[in-house]
């Protein structure tokens, strides 16, 4: 047994029951991430769940739809793709039809050796990774939801996945953004929700990033800018990572403005 594909479940039933009740017009409404709306952010969650579920189940599927994905996205954008893959769901048949993946993918993953290989649209990686990532992507992209919706999402320790993938990917922030990276990472103190404290590179002299691990996951998942958080970042190390830091695989992203996300005020 390994932990992820639970977590990974938790997190989709916590986004499930967030938005269980609500109705099918608002699922039209606009998140702060891109202007995504909810059914947006949904689509995509659920199309790349298929992916990964077919990475692990069947190797030549999985390739030929990446294939077929790549050629189609040279004309066709790829919200519009995920959308018709979908078969133009919405509301909460597409809310039912992502959960009901959400668990199948829980399931196999969680049945599976997470030291093995497995494909994906970058370097393979391992069957512990792969679901991570998934379960990087259902907290990353459901934030968009939780503050359209004026919720604080009541994070778990299970956001230790995100901090880690955080943490591992100081370097890749840097390549990914051709940037030289710094010869040493800073130590990192967080304190994550149970109370209980997260350090990383305890003897490093390079910085220091020290907070909460809610904020720092939103820092390198880029749905806050570092400015909107109340992390201390002190030394050049740090204070380069937290202007560019990316946890995500693809081409660079830039971190949003400061003060453009953000929890909108609870409804009456």
């Amino acid at each position: 047994m390994f932990p992820q594909p639970a977590d990974f479940r938790a997190e989709s039933d916590a986004l499930h029951a967030l938005l269980a009740s609500l109705p099918d017009a608002d699922f039209g409404r606009a998140t702060r991430f891109k202007q995504w709306t909810i059914d947006e952010v949904l689509t995509h969650l659920h199309h790349w769940n298929h992916a990964v579920l077919l990475s692990l189940t069947d190797e030549p599927a999985f390739v030929a739809f990446m294939a077929d994905l790549q050629a189609r996205r040279r004309h066709t954008p790829m919200r519009a793709l995920e959308r018709a893959w979908s078969g133009d769901l919405s509301g909460q048949a597409l809310l039912a039809a992502w959960h009901a993946l959400c668990a199948t993918v829980a399931e196999r993953f969680q049945a599976d050796d997470p030291k093995r290989r497995v494909k994906w649209g970058g370097p393979d990686m391992s069957v512990r990774s792969s679901i991570t990532a998934r379960l990087m992507e259902t907290w990353a992209h459901g934030q968009a939801v939780y503050d359209l919706l004026g919720v604080e999402r009541a994070d778990t320790d299970r956001i230790h996945n995100i901090a880690v993938l955080g943490i591992n990917t100081f370097g890749w922030t840097f390549s990914v953004h051709r940037q030289t990276p710094p010869a040493e990472p800073p130590q990192v103190r967080l304190t994550a929700p149970s109370g209980a404290i997260w350090r990383w590179h305890e003897h490093s002299a390079s910085g220091l990033i020290e907070g909460s691990a809610t904020e720092f996951c939103q820092v390198v998942t880029q749905v806050r800018h570092v400015a909107d958080t109340r992390l201390a970042v002190s030394g050049d190390a740090a204070q380069r990572w937290m202007a560019i830091a990316q946890c995500f695989a693809g081409g660079p992203e830039q971190p949003p403005a400061p003060g453009t996300r953000f929890r909108e005020p609870a409804a009456a």
